[in-house]
């Protein structure tokens, strides 16, 4: 399976690597297996290839939908997907049986012992054919592909296609395509596909009666809001806050709101904004199925020019940096340490309640809905996240899948927020002595947790040594024990606290020369942090890799966390300008739930692709821009149904209204709540 295994080497995000495991053969209860093999028919299979050869154009159609050779070999393309649609479209009615398509894929190979007309030592052939050899021996290398072969001629007889094939229903491949035999090819079946091939389960009901009572609700709730504002021309603070809580237009009025609140910190929209923008532009790449010439994809990703894509893994540290520094500057004068412990059930509480409304809906939305959302013959990738939703949303909504499932999470995003969510729990160790107000002990406390985790994690790391990147040199698994692991990813969580002391209780005063100094500094430790993560997904020595892992991270929190606290203190100049404009509130306001949301509708739009796409910057650039505005779209219309509504709700039942602070704490709350992204 070549072109699945060329596209792990090029991926440098999780994702990936989960929506791998839709090649396993394994269950999908997505799809229904039973009717695969219900259809098959070996007398009544005989007897519709017999009418298939007496008729010329059943013959050409069937032979139209699917078996070609793959174009774009010698540029990585190893797939050709034939005709989905006209395949499975195909219905005739024959003088005893129905006669219908069945799309299939098989993977086909020529026999090593196959005399390939290209010679692998002849320099006379195009170079392209020495690059898939050298790419071919770095699957061996890597040993993914689990072919352990070598090739003194040319590679190309080696490499594993996947072919389309269209047959009559009730046909096995090895049945409708015995000739194949006789060409001296190897093949076996990767899957089939039939028309209406998803059942419908239990998920589906569920979540057309929730969606349908909270549609009911936003008209009543809309209606009622519209009513009492403009035909009563009722005073909007004497209307019910309860009757408006599903209100569009109260809600889509908070959402579209501009102006600014006293205790706001301005930058922070444009650092949330962009970094969510830079993850979806990293997605982008590693949830695009195929490409058709994937060899020139191979080389742009190992070039200095792909470092704005590659390097987008690191906008989830600024989003760990986000939340620490944040919660720090939020729970000073909030509480004391006693009374932190008094009511630290509220603490967590509020913490995983406002979570709780998008990223329900979103697990919902992805063991449900995104199995319908369209078809294509890739859909087995977007079915297999739904089945991982169907098994492990247990694990999705309870913040432990970094841990309980890390290789098949529903919601592949979402182990940052099971990560970061455990950060919060154990937080109150580290704020109970921030909060005692005795600076020294704060900063002591503060200062010796990241000493501690960073010694942890530093150590960790040297023991199991893991590569750079997914698909790099290690001995440990990178994914499961040093991507998605609360140790290794803690550190900037740490040094977001840090600041947040800081820019809560202290401001500095600098001379023009000593800003001009950070911010050379700053923009300098930036720079080297992304042109290192470039410079280290080539081979490096072992002990490099270790402390790349160990501090790259760290460092990156600390930019972060610096710029904020310079912005904060009227240092920012025309970078605070820039991250404070307005036009980044609303992106900002979206950004968890465009988190939670875009890569389960990015792996559904890839999915609807019938052929592979080609690659180039520009196809890259548009697609993410069509991508970037879909999700915005949706994402808005979920905050604007869901997120609002039970964020109101939840504030009545908790009783926050009371408090004589209410109005700055849920300022700050909403910002703290949109740095989780």
């Amino acid at each position: 399976m070549a072109t699945k295994t060329f596209l792990v080497l090029i991926n440098v995000i999780t994702f990936n690597l989960v929506s791998g495991s839709v090649w396993l053969d394994v269950r999908n209860e997505a799809m229904d297996y039973e009717l695969y093999y219900n259809v098959l028919d070996y007398e009544l299979c005989e007897e519709q290839k017999a009418y298939i050869r007496d008729d010329p154009f059943l013959a050409a159609y069937f032979a139209d939908a699917g078996f070609r050779i793959p174009k774009g070999i010698l540029e990585g393309n190893f797939i050709d997907m034939g005709n989905y649609h006209q395949c499975l479209g195909f219905n005739q009615q024959l003088p005893t049986s129905e006669l219908q398509g069945k799309y299939c894929m098989l993977e086909v190979s020529l026999n090593p012992d196959f005399n390939f007309p290209l010679n692998y030592g002849n320099t006379s052939y195009d170079p392209k054919v020495f690059a898939l050899a050298e790419m071919k021996e770095k699957w061996k290398k890597y040993n993914m592909s689990g072919i352990h072969r070598s090739f003194p001629g040319s590679p190309i007889p080696y490499m594993g296609f996947l072919l389309a094939v269209c047959m009559p229903q009730p046909c096995t491949p090895q049945q409708a395509f015995s000739s194949l035999d006789i060409l001296g090819l190897q093949y076996r079946e990767e899957f089939c596909r039939l028309p209406n091939d998803r059942p419908w389960v239990p998920a589906d009901i569920v979540a057309i009666a929730i969606f349908s009572v909270i549609g009911f609700l936003t008209i009543l709730s809309t209606t009622y809001d519209v009513w009492q504002k403009f035909f009563l021309k009722k005073d909007p603070k004497s209307v019910s806050v309860l009757g408006t809580a599903f209100s569009v237009y109260t809600n889509g009025s908070r959402v579209m709101t501009f102006s600014s609140s006293g205790g706001n910190i301005e930058c922070l929209d444009g650092i949330r904004a962009l970094s969510m923008a830079w993850v979806v532009l990293a997605h982008t790449v590693t949830t695009e199925g195929m490409f058709q010439n994937e060899l020139e994809l191979y080389e742009w990703s190992d070039s200095w020019q792909s470092l704005w894509v590659t390097a987008g893994h690191i906008a989830v540290d600024t989003f760990f940096t986000l939340s620490g520094f944040l919660l720090l500057y939020t729970t000073i004068g909030k509480y004391t340490g006693k009374q932190l412990l008094k009511n630290i059930h509220l603490f967590w509480l509020n913490r995983l309640l406002r979570m709780f409304p998008l990223l329900a809906t979103a697990t919902l939305l992805e063991a449900s809905f995104y199995n319908r959302f369209g078809d294509g013959p890739e859909w087995r990738g977007v079915a297999a996240h739904v089945v991982s939703c169907r098994t492990n949303w247990w694990a999705t909504l309870t913040h432990t899948q970094n841990y309980m499932t890390p290789l098949f999470t529903c919601i592949g995003p979402s182990w940052y927020l099971a990560v970061d969510t455990q950060l919060h729990v154990l937080s109150p160790v580290l704020l109970f002595w921030v909060l005692l107000g005795n600076r020294k002990i704060a900063l002591t406390a503060l200062f010796g947790g990241l000493l501690a985790i960073l010694a942890a994690s530093t150590t960790y790391n040297f023991i199991k040594e893991f590569a750079t990147h997914l698909y790099g040199f290690g001995n440990g698994d990178y994914f499961k024990d040093y991507y998605v692991n609360t140790l290794t990813r803690a550190s900037p969580f740490f040094v977001g606290m840090i600041f947040g002391y800081f820019a809560k209780t202290s401001k500095i005063k600098l001379r023009k020369w000593q800003v001009l100094c950070f911010w050379v500094l700053a923009l300098s430790l930036s720079t080297f942090i992304l042109y290192a993560g470039h410079a280290t997904r080539l081979e490096v020595d072992q002990i490099v890799a270790n402390f790349y892992n160990s501090f790259i991270r760290p460092l990156w929190a600390l930019f972060v966390a610096s710029l904020i606290y310079m912005c904060i203190n009227g240092y920012g100049g025309p970078i605070n300008w820039f991250l404070s404009l307005s036009f980044w509130k609303i992106h900002s306001r979206l950004s968890f739930a465009i988190y939670l949301l875009h890569q389960g509708l990015m792996m559904a739009v890839n999915a609807w692709s019938i052929s592979p796409n080609y690659f180039s910057v520009k196809t890259l650039t548009y697609k993410y821009l069509s991508h970037y505005t879909f999700v915005f779209i949706v994402a808005f219309l979920v905050v604007l149904t869901i997120d609002a509504p039970f964020s109101t709700l939840f504030k009545l039942i908790l009783g926050a209204g009371g408090k004589k602070t209410q109005k700055k704490e849920t300022d700050v709350e909403s910002t703290k709540k949109e740095a989780t992204e």
